[in-house]
């Protein structure tokens, strides 16, 4: 049982799990009791995601090492004179819910951070969310331990995807053999690895990584939702079943770290899978920033939505911090009926360049991003 729950109080609908302990609302500006470090009723139903948002391809780049040294391999290197330069904000609320249950981390010095030798790749980044639910025990395990056990992986750093599927199972592993974790404590996971100018997403949940390329919305994630038709069958081919879009009837997400009451023994086949699928990219100048953040923002805004409003605000003030905070305070707005968590990184220490449109004789009446919208839908059908 997590901290804060009292004996016997009535039931309400919660987010993640289908029923849920109430307990007494805190202040919807309060922040839960992590969201300061700087290593830092129903949910509201999620609208159509947006026409002129792509799937990114996976890059055919590869980590690799030589001579000691972490090298990229690809084509794509040597061709431009772009170098990333990382720096983040972050900005976590409890919202409407009874419990703050998100973890979040932010690392934008990798080699300061660990300590590392001159061997290790410069520049390096690492930032994750993690959305808890049934208590913040997995969340805070996740997020103190994902990066060591990543970085402490056999297969790190010559097969870093390797690497962060063995830490996801790991971890979760981990999660089942304490004594001192709730073991009906669970936690979605949303994970960013840059190494010089490779990008590696990883994710096992409902959180999303949304990439801002000269103001298009490009998804670097898949929500893993119970009835989402890939999702549904791998759930359907284990022995689960989607209820009215929960898994086994009790949880809203298909993929998770923890919820050990829900899983059999380690290593079976399980309905319920800790294993990320990751995604990676190459960092060029187009790429401007990253958003990650846990359902609480998307249920109730687009992912060019956050992209476009992310990318006015960096050209006004050109303040990471600052956005992620008015990302939170849109989601309020909006009235999502979760936790919101955000993690705004930016490629440059330069705001943005205006986006300048072509004068033409026509008389043109649709906004920027209404052309991002066309654009998008016409590469989809190209």
């Amino acid at each position: 049982m997590s901290p804060g729950t009292e004996s016997s109080p009535p039931l309400i609908m919660d987010s993640k799990y289908r029923i849920k302990e109430k307990g007494s609302l805190n202040n919807g500006g309060a922040e839960g009791p992590k969201s300061s470090e700087r290593m830092k009723g129903p949910k509201a139903r999620k609208p159509p995601r947006h026409l002129s948002i792509i799937r990114h391809s996976v890059s055919g780049a590869r980590l690799g090492f030589k001579l000691g040294a972490l090298a990229l391999i690809s084509p794509q290197l040597g061709q431009t004179g772009f170098w990333p330069e990382f720096r983040s904000g972050c900005c976590s609320e409890i919202g409407p819910k009874p419990h703050m249950e998100d973890e979040h981390i932010c690392i934008d010095n990798l080699v300061e951070y660990l300590r590392a030798s001159t061997n290790f790749p410069s520049p390096g980044a690492f930032y994750g969310v993690f959305d808890g639910h049934g208590g913040i025990d997995a969340a805070c395990f996740v997020r103190n331990n994902i990066l060591k056990y990543i970085i402490e992986d056999v297969y790190f750093p010559a097969s870093v995807e390797k690497a962060i599927k063995n830490a996801f199972i790991k971890v979760d592993h981990a999660l089942a053999d304490s004594r001192s974790l709730d073991r009906s404590s669970g936690t979605t996971a949303l994970t960013a690895l840059i190494l010089e100018r490779s990008l590696l997403i990883a994710n096992a949940g409902d959180c999303r990584a949304v990439l801002g390329k000269r103001g298009r919305a490009i998804e670097l994630s898949k929500d893993h939702k119970p009835n989402c038709n890939a999702e549904r069958h791998r759930i359907e081919r284990l022995g689960g079943s989607v209820y009215d879009g929960y898994l086994n009837g009790q949880l809203s997400v298909a993929r998770a770290l923890g919820d050990w009451h829900m899983k059999g023994s380690k290593g079976s086949a399980c309905p319920l899978s800790a294993e990320p699928e990751l995604q990676e990219t190459i960092l060029t100048e187009e790429d401007e920033f990253l958003i990650m953040g846990c359902d609480g923002i998307w249920d109730v805004m687009s992912s060019q939505c956050a992209v476009t409003m992310t990318r006015k605000e960096l050209m006004l003030h050109n303040d990471p911090e600052k956005c992620s905070r008015e990302l939170v305070r849109e989601a309020l707005k909006r009235n999502t009926c979760d936790n919101l968590t955000v993690v705004v990184i930016c490629f440059s220490p330069d705001p943005p360049p205006r986006i300048e449109i072509p004068r033409t004789r026509v008389r043109r009446s649709i906004s920027l991003e209404g052309l991002h919208v066309l654009k998008g839908a016409l590469d989809k059908n190209i």
